[in-house]
């Protein structure tokens, strides 16, 4: 039985019953939104600083991807616990107890004195992390009335899906003009804030169950996550038939299969009831975020070192380009709830999906070596717009195959599958990206001393670098590497662009039902007005 409560009781327990309803949504919604951004920002905005840790502490480079990686592995792995957790001990206990933490080992993470005390920091960081990320969307879809929940979720995404490259800019921003360990300060501070209107604006709901909790599905399920994880993060830099990578999968593919079949016996008393998956909601939202933030993530791994690299740009500069896909991202994430209630989901994520893959074609036609900017923009500005349109009721579909009592669960598996896409986006798209370059630069390194033509096809920014050694040769090795570049991106592109239009074909065959549309008249007498 569930204990949510009327949004004037949940307004009462949480001390403020004098606030208008509008004025106390909208606040619940700044909160949450502060918090996510705080976690988002704190996954990507470490990599701008890899070098300044690599030198600082002594570490190679394998403990530096470490430090990085090891929040997002330990965030993936405890998502759906901490949040089916959180659905039983309160929603507002919780969020409070992971701000708690996640500030804490920020600031642990921002004095740490060697790359060991760091790695400890960024696990605790990533624990608090999943205890905060699956319980701002619970408390959106838990609090809010049905006629106003979509714009609510449509904020959510876009700071879920802009924020990332938002804390990359800033981190890149602060590390430009005071230190690398100020990255830590932006998530503390926005944590702070967070904290001081939980207290205050949060309701607190919360699921009494009659079952015990399943302790054996969420320890199978953090066994499952963490194999996979690892097997997308480090097979590309240990090689995929390494033997830490093949165990790891083989121990993440069998605690998978052995969840599944766990569940399937719980049924009712189950962390996830996997028989939903069954169902158009649920598999369509799951499988188009699972692609949507792959691919994002993958364009990230592509547009970065081409910035830097081909058009020799900074990393503050090379962040700032990617802001406008992330606006388009956010502003589109916004539009979606109100495109939703006029065409229904499925449409809608269909018109999402298919702008990004013409995003991704044209940046596959038109990028250039003399090209530069111009010629991405337009491909990153349409593919920004077509992730943001099917972010939103991706989200909504998830969200709403599972009760209310259970939001808790459905916001963490909408989480996990955003990790899992993140995670194998960046592995795909980059081999892809590698590949063609190798393959490329092979036939046009002809005269190139053999050193500096064995660092070169390591990779672009190692063949930047060795030019300056190899004079006379430096323009021509310049030249030949950022031509195997944007061939390599060409690849990847194509290959994003494929796995997008299936996805179109799914979604138009399997997507979520559309339903009725709504009159945005009726929509805007109810009080929508709140979440703008």
């Amino acid at each position: 039985m569930s204990t949510n409560q009327p949004p004037q009781a949940a307004a009462a327990e949480a001390g403020i019953g004098d606030i208008p309803d509008a004025r106390r949504l909208r606040t619940i919604l700044i909160t949450v939104s502060i918090a996510l951004m705080a976690v988002i920002a704190s996954v990507s905005g470490l990599n701008v600083a890899q070098t300044h840790m690599a030198v600082e502490f002594g570490a190679s480079q394998s403990t530096v991807l470490w430090i990085i990686n090891i929040y997002t592995l330990a965030l993936a792995a405890l998502l759906l616990p901490l949040g089916a957790i959180g659905d039983r001990v309160g929603r507002k206990p919780m969020l409070i107890t992971g701000l708690g933490v996640f500030g804490v080992a920020g600031v642990a993470a921002g004095l740490a004195p060697t790359a060991e005390v760091m790695l400890a920091a960024r696990v605790a960081g990533g624990i608090g992390a999943a205890m905060v990320m699956p319980i701002t969307l619970a408390v959106i879809t838990s609090t809010f009335p049905e006629e106003q929940r979509g714009k609510a979720i449509g904020v959510w995404t876009g700071v879920a899906g802009g924020g990332g490259i938002l804390g990359m800019f800033l981190s890149a921003l602060l590390v430009d003009i005071a230190d690398w360990r100020w990255l830590f300060a932006l998530p503390v501070v926005l944590i702070i804030v967070a904290l001081a209107m939980t207290l205050r604006a949060i309701p607190n709901s919360r699921e009494r169950s009659a079952h015990p909790f399943d302790t054996v599905g969420a320890l199978v399920s953090t066994v499952a996550v963490i194999g996979l994880i690892f097997v997308l993060q480090e097979g590309p830099e240990r090689g995929w038939t390494a033997p830490a990578t093949l165990i790891a999968l083989a121990v993440g593919l069998v605690a998978a299969l052995g969840f599944v079949a766990w569940e399937l016996r719980r049924r009712d008393a189950a962390l996830l009831d996997v028989r939903l998956f069954g169902e158009r909601g649920l598999a369509g939202g799951s499988i188009t975020l699972l692609v949507v933030f792959g691919v994002q993530a993958g364009i990230a791994v592509v547009l970065y070192p081409f910035f830097q690299a081909v058009l020799g740009w900074s990393g503050l500069l090379s962040t700032l380009a990617l802001m406008p896909m992330a606006v388009m991202m956010m502003s589109a994430s916004g539009l979606a709830p109100r495109m939703t209630a006029r065409i229904g989901a499925r449409s809608t994520m269909a018109v999402g999906v298919a702008l990004a893959s013409v995003g991704l074609a044209l940046m596959a036609l038109f990028v250039s070596v003399d090209g530069g900017y111009p010629a991405v923009l337009p491909g990153m500005l349409a593919l920004g717009i077509g992730m943001g349109l099917s972010m939103t009721p991706s989200t909504e579909a998830i969200t709403g195959s599972l009760p209310r009592e259970r939001q808790g669960v459905a916001s963490a598996l909408n989480d996990v599958t955003r990790e899992f896409g993140t995670a194998l986006g960046v592995a795909l798209l980059g081999a892809l990206l590698s590949a063609g370059y190798r393959g490329a630069i092979d036939g046009r390194l002809h005269g190139i001393p053999q050193g500096a033509a064995d660092t070169a096809r390591e990779g672009v920014a190692n063949a930047v670098a060795a030019a300056g050694h190899t004079e006379p040769y430096a323009r021509d090795l310049v030249h030949a590497a950022q031509q195997s570049f944007v061939d390599g991106w060409q690849q990847s592109m194509w290959a994003g662009a494929a796995v997008m239009g299936a996805l179109l074909v799914y979604i138009a065959l399997r997507g979520p039902k559309n339903a009725t549309p709504v009159v945005e008249d009726e929509a805007e007498s109810t009080g929508a007005v709140a979440v703008r």
